[in-house]
């Protein structure tokens, strides 16, 4: 009996050792295998893609959308890559952008790394509300319905320091760069922050003692931005309006006649003298003073030429269709350049 025990004793004995080895070498195989595939191309046939990781998605729901997008073929060994570098709760969410030439290594380190897919927004000078939803809608950043409807919440508009009745005017013209992460009120906080970054103490003192309020700053600057593009002038445009509110004469500026139509959306090329005729808030043809309030975005030369006017006698200037302005201090003088300028050129 003793013998016999002796012997079932070293038959499990060496049942456990082969069993050793066979996992061993499992294990062996399985750490080979996974390094081979963590450091290969996942489908170097595959194309770049976008990949969009919604918030609140799990790591499995994740492994799925990367599969299905072709970023994934292993699903078990992607699962234990991340497990092994514990990186299962660290992907944020974001659209990313993969190429089938990346490995399932470098996948994971950039969803790891939150390197989320940006783009880049250009906001030039004078653009209308409307117009800046635009370009935002074109690379799908903002939902339209809810960038209107906080362009004229009076508590959102509050809270980012604007006592005015819409956003317009506080849409700092600059370069951006979003990602589709980004909710709705962050691009809109982001875009506004610009603005106060812009706007110094010397300038808001600068505007109180000209005796203008924020807003009526910077709807003066909106007109002047609307009127010219071109920086050099824009001081002489300044003048003629500051010297026209001193003497209480209408200020008559075409933009302000078509920004009822701009703002809904329907850019004007050309101002008709039906539109000078038109009854609406901020038609400076019919309403005496500044519009209620901006008519654009304006950018940061045109904020400073409604702050530092030229010191001229000028109250008139018309178009010279080369991308400059004739200036008059007389209305004599201005109907002669309307004549040279805009009745002659419409004659030819």
């Amino acid at each position: 009996m003793i013998f016999k025990s002796l012997k079932i004793s070293k038959w499990a004995a060496n049942n456990r050792r082969k069993t050793i080895l066979v996992l061993v070498a499992i294990a062996l195989l399985a750490g080979i295998s996974l390094y081979r595939y963590a450091g290969a191309p996942v489908n170097p046939a595959l194309a770049a893609g976008t990949v969009d990781i919604p918030k609140g998605a799990g790591f499995f729901r994740i492994t799925q959308i990367l599969h299905e997008a072709g970023f994934v073929r292993n699903r078990p060994f992607f699962w234990s890559l991340a497990v092994a570098k514990g990186k299962t709760m660290q992907i944020r969410a974001g659209e990313y952008e993969f190429t089938g030439a990346m490995s399932p290594l470098e996948i994971l380190a950039k969803l790891v790394r939150g390197e989320i897919k940006d783009y880049k927004v250009l906001l030039p000078e004078d653009l209308t509300v409307s117009e800046v939803a635009k370009r935002l809608l074109e690379d799908k950043l903002v939902n339209e319905k809810e960038f209107m409807d906080l362009a004229a919440d009076r508590d959102f508009l509050a809270s980012l320091g604007i006592e005015a009745d819409s956003i317009e005017g506080y849409l700092y013209p600059n370069t951006y760069r979003f990602d589709r992460s980004m909710t709705t009120r962050e691009v809109v906080r982001i875009i506004v922050r610009h603005f106060w970054k812009e706007i110094t103490p010397e300038m808001s003192e600068r505007a109180q003692a000209l005796g203008l309020s924020l807003n009526e700053w910077v709807t003066l600057a909106s007109i002047i931005g609307k009127e010219s593009g071109n920086g050099e002038e824009k001081p002489l445009i300044s003048a003629v309006f500051h010297n026209r509110l001193k003497r209480g004469m209408k200020l008559q500026s075409d933009p302000t006649a078509v920004y009822h139509l701009e703002r809904a959306g329907t850019p004007v090329k050309t101002v008709l003298r039906s539109h000078l005729l038109q009854d609406t808030p901020h038609n400076t043809y019919r309403i005496s003073g500044l519009p209620p309030s901006p008519i654009a975005n304006p950018g940061l030369d045109s904020l400073r030429a409604a702050l530092y006017p030229a010191r001229v006698g000028y109250l008139y200037f018309v178009s010279t269709n080369e991308g400059t302005h004739h200036f008059s201090s007389s209305l004599e003088e201005h109907n002669r350049a309307v004549a040279k300028y805009q009745i002659n050129k419409q004659k030819k």
